[in-house]
């Protein structure tokens, strides 16, 4: 079995696959740590469900938090009894990066990307809901050919709350009616219809500069919150980064 590693800046995301299938998947909070305390949350994550590195043949991790990517290069190998991928400059995605500089685009949205261009065709726009907004753009060629990157949910509401005085935190659930009743729902209908608001707006003006009629998927956390209320988003894939994870390790082990 392959053990799939996704670091945010806000969560972690475990998924264990066998061959294609997702057999099992966990999420936990992004924090420093040492390797050993590391391991030992991770050993006992997999241990709940009955999963020991004997069972596991390779990991593989993306990371957008550079201290946690080093760590987690130390602790990889105690997971496995197979080799250890970390997504970065040199792995092979099989994807042509026509951006400016190549080396800028984090490796969840290549990641993305990747899986989006396999599991919905050419073109197709990603857009992941985590700590940013984030918009990834395959091209009708199958290049990946930039994006947008947005505040997100989460970070944009905290902003609102701590640079207010009399303003607090919301569940982020659909008020009655757009018209909020109260303050609390007030601020519920601008998180909300305001985020999706962002997401058709930028989704729209993409859609208008890629040749082809691109597949719009969202996947993260935040997707299953925020995609009711869009126009323009066709599917929710939730564990689409997970599975572009699998696909990457695949491709690098053919190489080998």
């Amino acid at each position: 079995m392959l053990l799939t590693i996704d670091v945010g800046n806000t969560q972690v995301a475990l998924g264990m696959f066998r061959d294609e299938e997702l057999v099992g998947h966990w999420r936990f909070s992004t924090k420093e740590q040492t390797s050993d305390e590391m391991r030992w949350e991770l050993l006992g994550v997999l241990a709940l469900d009955g999963f020991t590195p004997s069972d596991i043949g390779g990991v593989v991790v993306s990371s957008v938090v550079p201290s946690i990517t080093a760590t987690m290069r130390s602790v990889a190998p105690a997971l496995s009894h197979g080799p250890v991928l970390v997504i970065g400059p040199g792995i092979r995605t099989g994807m042509s990066i026509e951006i400016d500089n190549p080396r800028e685009v984090g490796a969840d949205r290549v990641v993305n990307a990747v899986a989006g261009r396999e599991r919905y065709g050419t073109p197709v726009i990603v857009v992941d809901f985590g700590t940013s907004t984030n918009f990834d753009v395959v091209s009708a060629g199958g290049a990946y050919i930039g994006g947008v990157i947005a505040p997100g949910l989460e970070i944009s509401t905290r902003a609102l709350i701590s640079g207010t005085a009399a303003l607090r935190r919301v569940e982020f659930v659909p008020p009655r009616s757009p018209i909020g009743k109260g303050t609390v729902e007030a601020i519920q209908s601008g998180a909300l219809y305001g985020h999706a608001g962002l997401v058709d707006g930028i989704v729209g003006r993409l859609i208008d500069e890629v040749v082809g009629d691109p597949a719009v998927v969202a996947t993260g956390g935040l997707a299953p919150t925020i995609v009711p209320y869009c126009n323009n988003v066709d599917s929710v894939d939730e564990y689409l980064t997970l599975d572009g994870l699998r696909i990457i390790f695949d491709r690098n082990q053919e190489d080998q």
